[in-house]
């Protein structure tokens, strides 16, 4: 008898930041395996459309459309998401990116992207973690970046707020891997979203993403799916407090 390791069929997963890029990419990927997507994100119509894109599919796909950096939202959204059935995976990707000098960074701008980044990944999963230790087992994916291991001028805020997931991953398997909980990490390289579109129009700086990856390319969000399979299936069963940086070989290079 062959058994799929990968197969996600009967497990509902959560995705934050789900209604676009990288996080609709990881949402169709989990369900392409077999898998019921909840989709969250705080634009309705954004959401909808997502949802009802991932249904003419054929898709499992549902909203949850709450603001994850506000405390008593997540707790309403997290219970309604609860009263919906079982939840097996949380995939926290929900992000914003904001661009200045350090020296000119106001600190609005700093709380804005170290409370959506960083704070809000804390919010969501301490409202699902007693529901997954309930039941001895889940799966928490934080999707960090290649920006947890490195620094580039501008994006001061982005850098520390994903460093200090990377540091929260960690935190939440050493509480949390004694129940039955495996908490990871994704870190992606350039990745051609809507986030970055700004850079991917900019000629200067695609050459250099290019010449900096070894792989001489951007990424495209599809390939992200194949470590977000693996960290969400039986095929992780043993896989703790781990990054995998999915980069074209930009983090192995000087």
């Amino acid at each position: 008898m062959t058994v799929n390791l990968f197969d996600l069929s009967g497990q509902r997963a959560l995705i934050t930041g789900g209604s676009s890029g990288l996080g609709l990419a990881l949402a169709r990927g989990l369900a392409q395996h077999g898998a019921a997507v909840v989709l969250n994100g705080r634009d309705v119509s954004k959401l909808d459309a997502a949802v009802i894109g991932l249904q003419a599919e054929g898709f499992n796909a549902s909203a949850a459309p709450f603001d994850v950096t506000d405390e008593t939202a997540v707790r309403a959204g997290i219970a309604d998401v609860l009263a919906g059935g079982e939840l097996h995976i949380l995939i926290n990707n929900a992000g914003i990116q904001r661009r200045a000098p350090l020296t000119e960074l106001t600190l609005d701008i700093w709380n804005e992207v170290l409370i959506t980044n960083l704070t809000a990944a804390m919010l969501v999963s301490r409202e699902v973690a007693p529901h997954f230790l309930a039941r001895g087992s889940g799966k928490v994916i934080n999707i960090l970046s290649v920006m947890s291991e490195v620094g580039r001028r501008t994006i001061s805020p982005y850098t520390a707020a994903k460093t200090g997931l990377k540091g929260l991953t960690r935190a939440m398997c050493a509480e949390w891997a004694e129940g039955g909980i495996q908490v990871n990490g994704i870190g992606p390289g350039y990745f051609a979203t809507q986030m970055n579109a700004a850079l991917l129009a900019d000629e200067a700086f695609t050459a250099w993403v290019s010449g900096r990856t070894p792989a001489g390319r951007w990424g495209n969000p599809e390939e992200l799916v194949g470590a977000a399979v693996f960290l969400s299936s039986r095929a992780s069963s043993y896989v703790n407090g781990q990054v995998i940086y999915v980069d074209g070989g930009m983090l192995s290079v000087l």
